[in-house]
């Protein structure tokens, strides 16, 4: 029986070799069929009538079949991406020619189609494609003070000095924004001849000047102050804010706000002050420069010009005060109270001014020009009788000889501040809202009581 059992086994196997060796395909192994269930289906084609028989496709199929649409729609997107940014260059030709390559041959990141989103109640925005330098371009050179006096533009930054530029009639040339909602908190109907454009909120930080940008920023034109439409303006007195050599941009700035709250007629700039469109400036005068007109860079020729006939120059002057009548002639200041305008006992008597600094100082006396002789007075005595003009001087230079001149002429006085003993001197921000709203309170008591001559005196200094 073993035997017989080995005799078949044996056949089988020689069997089993020879259809193996013919080529036949009855036999199958295990692993070869394993190896056939892993491979994808292939998909079956239904005749025309038989199309609602459809079979299950696997997750992998669906996936092909979803990155394959996928691809051809942005295939399209991009094609008409591409179009759209030739248009662009071509109506806006000053791009540089390097930069007009890049824009024809980049191929968008993330495509995008021109539709009913870029459209905010009726205004077209357009949206900032991928190496875009305009926002970089011009917020650079906005922020040159001779850019901006040569071209004539001026940068802007928030919500609220947007709107108040707007309310006053401000020319906007462009808006950058990164939300449309941000786009939406400023006067639409102001806006329909500026180019807006969307930008990545990141961009925006870059090159904004502030900690928390608030993701809008607008190029205007710089605005002339005898067109713009300031709103305060009936609430204004015969008073004008004469900054000589203001350099700081904080005090400047805070200068211009307390002209506009002291209802100020008008500020004038000399030559020597920081530029009033710097950008700190801007956010320290919170809109000022939208509601009391401003003239820059003046000559005391073009001041005089400015202001009213008749009119009163008051100077907030240094000066040191003594005891003695004799005063020696090489006395140095030795604390910051006898540089500022400030003075700890005042005797109106017993005044000597300083020497002027100045860097012409050998050229004025070769003119032949004296120091000028003012009287001086405290800041609550009635000073503002008529239509009057304050010159506040900056803290390194102080006042120009001009100013005191022009003081002179017009019968003003040097005013000043008494504090108390052993205390430092106020800076010129300070010291010029202080005199600014004595000078609004002293003249609104003068319009109650003078009732009609002095509304005539008011009419000739508007």
């Amino acid at each position: 029986m073993a035997a017989y059992m080995r005799s078949v086994i044996c056949l089988v196997s020689i069997e089993r070799n020879a259809l193996l060796g013919r080529g036949s395909g009855v036999i199958v192994e295990t692993k070869r069929y394993v190896r056939g269930l892993r491979r994808t289906p292939v998909r079956v084609l239904f005749p025309e009538g038989e199309t609602d028989k459809v079979l299950k496709t696997t997750p992998t199929e669906q996936n092909h079949r979803l990155q394959n649409v996928k691809k051809e729609k942005e295939t399209k997107v991009a094609a008409t991406r591409r179009q759209e940014e030739k248009d662009f260059v071509k109506e806006h030709g000053h791009i540089k020619k390097e930069e007009r390559t890049h824009v024809q041959q980049t191929t968008p990141k993330l495509p995008h189609v021109t539709d009913a989103k870029d459209y905010i109640d009726g205004l077209r925005f357009e949206r900032a494609f991928p190496g875009d330098k305009r926002l970089a371009r011009l917020v650079s050179v906005a922020r040159s003070r001779t850019f901006r006096e040569h071209q004539g533009k001026i940068l802007l930054e928030g919500r609220r000095l947007i709107c108040d530029a707007l309310d006053a009639g401000a020319n906007p040339q462009m808006v950058f924004f990164s939300r449309v909602d941000k786009l939406r908190e400023l006067p639409l109907d102001k806006l329909k001849r500026a180019t807006l454009v969307k930008v990545k909120f990141e961009e925006i930080k870059i090159w904004s000047d502030v900690v928390a940008p608030q993701g809008v920023i607008a190029i205007f034109s710089r605005p002339d102050p005898s067109r713009m439409n300031f709103s305060n303006r009936g609430h204004s007195v015969p008073l004008s804010l004469i900054c000589d050599n203001i350099r700081d941009p904080g005090n400047l700035g805070t200068m211009l706000r307390c002209a506009a709250a002291a209802g100020c007629h008008d500020v004038l700039l000399t030559k020597g002050c920081v530029d009033a469109w710097e950008p700190k400036v801007l956010r320290a005068a919170m809109g000022a420069h939208f509601r009391l007109p401003i003239y820059p860079s003046l000559d005391w020729d073009d001041i005089e010009k400015h202001l009213p006939h008749p009119v009163t120059v008051h100077v907030a002057d240094r000066f040191l005060e003594t005891e003695d009548t004799q005063v020696k002639a090489s006395h140095t200041p030795s604390k910051p109270g006898d540089y500022g305008w400030v003075s700890n006992r005042p005797n109106r008597k017993n005044v000597r001014y300083e020497e002027y600094e100045s860097d012409s100082d050998s050229d004025r006396e070769e003119e032949g020009l004296s120091l000028p002789i003012v009287d001086s007075k405290v800041y609550h005595d009635a000073w503002a009788k008529s239509p009057t003009a304050l010159v506040i001087g900056g803290e390194t230079q102080g006042l120009s000889l001009e100013s005191v001149h022009l003081a002179e002429k017009t019968a003003g006085h040097r005013l000043f501040i008494p504090v108390v003993p052993d205390v430092d001197s106020l800076n010129s921000a300070m010291a010029a809202s202080i005199l600014l709203f004595e000078g609004r309170k002293q003249l609104l008591k003068l319009m109650q009581t003078s009732g009609r001559k002095w509304k005539s005196k008011v009419e000739q200094f508007s």
